[in-house]
């Protein structure tokens, strides 16, 4: 059997621990190998066995970028180093004086990156509800070049119509990257309604155990591949052969791990609807109307992402929020997410810290909101824990 592409291959399971992962061509090794080597010998000058120097290929790191391009369904990615450097790339395609329309809630290090190392070189960054199609029209200008968005987004889990975003972009000529980290490939594949760019840090749902960085752009389109190729040869921010092991080898349980978080994140935003210190619960499978008929059609379940508010009851916001995490004994206070651990977080202080204080509460992250990343325990153990938390 051909484990490089296996295109007659549908299931996304058997896709994640075969494509890309042929046993070892000398030994016969049925795991890929850490090809930990910086350079490769030629037979003869100009002679090689298509691998040069490892910043521009390497073994394992390939068969790791054919595994993604497959469970995104795309034609070829990219891995780098971390979710930021992947995501620079992304802004390092533009031309100088390029428009960016952004979703109005994402990433913090986003953000910062948008408006701390790029902004001297863009016009602007324009952020809006992207729920909101109108919204994303009139904010459109002749130099807009890219429309970047979270779905469902950091930290407060909205979910945006890839397919209309993607169409009304394209009919202005503006590239569309969606950063699909809070879903993973299991749960939804942005290229298939029409995204240019898939956006990942690794380092979440993907490796899956809190022990690797890494991130991953996926295209479709052969021309922007090589450009991107290109970029990550020129710039050098690559995975490394080890960390591209073990983010194989956590990529092949995600189909597995991505149904015991989406499950036990399913019980525990059931139980927060009801809690009477939680004034309000952002999770895909609680979403009715226009939000649950987008939930229903780009994703396949819910997710392991949960954000809720507390009922400040008078007190000071941050100091409500500082009671309830101090709590948390199974959860642990800890950025990142999606880990088989479940963690904890405070996104004002932490993950969306880079946004200042008046635009990240006009975005609705304000001092008593707290982020679950649910992981794979016991539920009854989770539940009991964010029970105490909560008393």
């Amino acid at each position: 059997m051909d484990t490089t592409t296996m295109t007659d291959i549908k299931g996304f399971a058997t896709r994640a621990i075969h494509v890309g992962q042929a046993p070892d061509p000398t030994t016969g090794a049925t795991i890929v190998p850490i090809y930990a080597t910086s350079t490769y010998t030629q037979e003869q000058l100009g002679q090689h066995k298509g691998f040069e120097y490892a910043r521009g290929d390497n073994p394992t790191r390939m068969a790791l970028e054919r595994a993604l391009a497959s469970l995104e369904q795309g034609t070829a990615c990219y891995t780098f180093a971390s979710g930021m450097a992947a995501s620079d790339v992304v802004l390092r395609l533009l031309a100088p004086d390029s428009h960016i329309i952004a979703g109005h809630d994402l990433y913090g290090g986003v953000y910062r990156l948008f408006e701390k190392v790029y902004h001297p070189e863009i016009t602007a960054v324009t952020y809006v509800d992207l729920s909101d199609s109108d919204a994303l029209i009139s904010a459109i200008r002749p130099q807009t070049k890219l429309l970047w968005l979270e779905t469902p987004t950091n930290p407060l889990l909205q979910v945006y119509d890839i397919r209309q975003l993607t169409e009304i972009a394209h009919q202005h000529g503006i590239w569309v990257a969606v950063d699909n980290t809070f879903a993973s490939p299991y749960l939804q594949n942005p290229l298939v309604d029409g995204a240019d760019l898939v956006v990942h840090s690794t380092t979440k749902y993907i490796g899956g155990h809190s022990d690797v960085l890494g991130g991953a752009l996926v295209v479709r389109d052969p021309g922007l591949a090589e450009r991107i190729k290109f970029l990550q040869n020129a710039a050098g921010a690559i995975i490394g052969p080890f960390e591209a092991w073990l983010t194989l080898r956590g990529l092949k349980t995600l189909a597995l791990r991505m149904r015991q978080h989406t499950h036990n994140a399913s019980v525990l935003a059931k139980y927060l609807t009801n809690h009477p210190r939680v004034a309000q619960v952002y999770y895909p499978g609680l979403f009715e109307g226009a939000s649950m008929a987008i939930v229903k059609r780009q994703m396949r379940e819910h997710g392991g992402m949960i954000s809720f508010e507390l009922k400040t009851s008078g007190r000071d916001a941050l100091e409500e929020a500082r009671d309830v995490l101090s709590r948390f004994e199974v959860f642990s206070l800890a950025e990142s997410l999606g880990g088989v651990e479940s963690l904890v977080g405070h996104p004002a202080t932490m993950t969306h810290a880079a946004i200042p204080k008046e635009i990240r509460e006009s975005r609705g992250v304000r001092d008593g909101l707290i982020r679950l990343s649910v992981g794979i325990e016991d539920e009854a153990d989770l539940l009991e824990d964010l029970e105490k938390a909560l008393e």
